[in-house]
């Protein structure tokens, strides 16, 4: 059996685990940047609050509402999320962590558990320890289980957040129920040729030939099909240790015109890329560097995004070498009179530090070494970026734009809540 383990609302739950105030009241989280409605409470979404909502756009529907607006918090939302998947691992050994809000969890010689009584006891545990409300749904495979976590969340009060599906009656029914376009891995694309064939629903789906199914969604659609009949094709994902790329890409608090500012925030972005290089012992062989003007400008000039690859002499982690490179590559697709709202740094062709493609006649500088290692211990040690390239700006930080930010509860000891005892 499978079981999936998803946390109700978990951005907007997360805030209100430190300030239960406004428990039982509308909630919205907003995207980086204070962009977009990204998260929602019940209570918002019943207001009619829809998910990807401009804020500038929504102002007024937040003040007429009472709507409570946060930035994105990610330290805190990472933190309750590792606290959760902990917490998860108590229950089995099979623990497939999905989303930073979603985790499966596969049952092995669990046969005689009741395990409407085990989904309780974990979600119960799990609000608890964390005051992180979920819902689980258990099945005999993932996309069933996937299924069921959607009825514990559609009907709480009759679930109590738990929903098992363990007999063929409740797959038919279950099935039944689910609209195809709420059936997992199935897109908008397919959705269409899909109800063009009267399919309505997930059991609709289960009644197609495989004929169909192969030429239409190849193999990844056969085993769908099986996953929905109770067959089960999906197993656990290992976890992915390393990253195929690594990026950094924010948008910027103003818009900028001119070369040195932009310069200043490739080099910024391309030693963040470096840092979390060095931190999986990995090197690269490519960067990918590009720049945009404001989307949205009220100058009337055209939308442009300029970008080019440089292809690195040999793999290095060294944020020296790779400031260096991106800084000369955005020299190349500058472009004068732009108001450039976006910039980002991507570093690809990764590849393990004790294996990487050495240059014979172009080596690193050695002194490059101890020195990256010397610059993440100190950075590490004092939790902020105290060294810095020569071409960064030494009093500016690299701040999104955050209005509404609430306080890194779990992992700032500044910001921890005080309680007081009368």
């Amino acid at each position: 059996m499978f079981a999936l383990v998803d946390c109700n609302n978990f951005y907007a739950s997360c805030e209100r685990v430190f300030q239960p105030q406004f428990n039982n009241k509308p909630v919205a989280i907003l995207s980086n940047n204070d962009g977009c409605v990204i998260s929602r409470s019940d209570e918002a979404k019943a207001l009619g609050l829809p998910m990807g909502a401009p804020a500038f756009k929504y102002e007024g529907f937040f003040k007429a509402h009472n709507i409570r607006v946060f930035s994105s918090n990610y330290p805190l939302y990472g933190d309750m999320s590792n606290r959760v998947m902990s917490i998860l691992e108590q229950f089995t050994p099979g623990v497939e962590v999905y989303s930073i809000d979603e985790a499966f969890l596969q049952f092995k010689g669990f046969e005689d558990y009741d395990f409407n009584a085990y989904g309780l006891q974990i979600r119960q545990r799990v609000l608890k320890w964390t005051g992180v409300p979920t819902c689980v749904g258990i099945a005999p495979t993932k996309a069933l289980s996937k299924v069921a976590n959607k009825i514990a969340r559609k009907y709480p009060k009759q679930t109590n957040g738990v929903y098992v599906i363990d007999s063929e009656d409740k797959r038919v029914k279950a099935l039944k129920w689910t609209k195809i376009e709420s059936v997992w891995g199935i897109g908008r694309g397919l959705q269409k040729r899909l109800k063009s064939r009267h399919c309505i629903n997930a059991y609709d789906f289960t009644q197609l030939s495989d004929e169909w199914i192969r030429t239409n969604m190849a193999v990844v659609g056969l085993r769908l099909k099986k996953e929905l009949l109770g067959i089960s094709t999906l197993a656990l994902e290992e976890p992915i240790l390393q990253k195929k790329a690594i990026a950094t890409t924010p948008s910027f608090e103003y818009t900028y015109t001119d070369l040195d500012n932009l310069k200043e925030r490739i080099s910024t972005f391309a030693t963040s890329c470096s840092e979390k290089l060095r931190k999986q012992h990995s090197c690269c062989n490519m960067i990918y560097v590009f720049i945009k003007n404001n989307k949205h400008n009220r100058t009337g000039e055209r939308y442009q995004s300029m970008s080019t690859i440089v292809n690195l002499p040999y793999a290095t982690d060294s944020s020296l070498i790779i400031s260096k490179y991106a800084t000369e590559a955005l020299k190349d697709i500058f472009k004068k009179g732009l108001h450039y709202k976006k910039a980002g740094v991507i570093l690809m062709g990764l590849v393990p530090k004790n294996e990487r493609q050495l240059n014979l006649f172009t080596i690193e500088n050695p002194k490059h070494k101890p020195l990256m290692k010397t610059i993440d211990r100190i950075n590490k040690k004092y939790e902020s970026h105290k060294i810095k390239l020569g071409n960064q700006d030494l009093k500016r930080t690299w701040k999104m734009r955050q209005e509404r930010f609430s306080s890194k509860y779990t992992t700032n000891i500044n910001e921890i809540l005080t309680v007081k005892c009368h």
